[in-house]
């Protein structure tokens, strides 16, 4: 399985990023596809995560209003939009994807997905 991730690159504060992930074969194989990040000297968080199975999502507080998961089947991607980008947004970003996964707002950990892209960095500096 592979998740190969597209987008990231430097911004100015207050920019936008949009962030995609491909997954070999479908993105339906998948019931939940999410985002999450890694600062230096931190430790990966989840940041949103969508459902094949009705399109629900779960996004973080700490992006919620700013940030916007989704998923276009069609072209087998699921997109991260992230706008009015903060210099504490600054991380590596992964994809993460499982097949019996049901993301839910009880939150979004690392141990329930299976399968992991590269990742793709994001910098938010002026």
């Amino acid at each position: 399985v592979q998740l190969v991730e597209s987008g990231g690159g430097l911004v100015q504060p207050g920019g936008s990023l949009k962030l995609s992930c491909a997954p070999s074969g479908s993105t339906l194989d998948y019931h939940a596809i999410g985002w999450f990040r890694q600062a230096p000297g931190k430790e990966r968080e989840g940041v949103s995560c969508i459902n094949s199975s009705d399109g629900s999502t779960y996004v973080a507080d700490s992006v919620k209003g700013r940030f916007t998961i989704s998923r276009d089947n069609a072209k087998n991607t699921v997109y991260l939009q992230m706008n009015s980008l903060k210099p504490e947004d600054t991380a590596v970003y992964y994809c993460a994807a499982d097949p019996d996964y049901y993301c839910s707002d009880f939150g979004l950990f690392v141990a329930d997905f299976g399968s992991w892209g590269q990742g793709t960095q994001v910098t938010v500096s002026s």
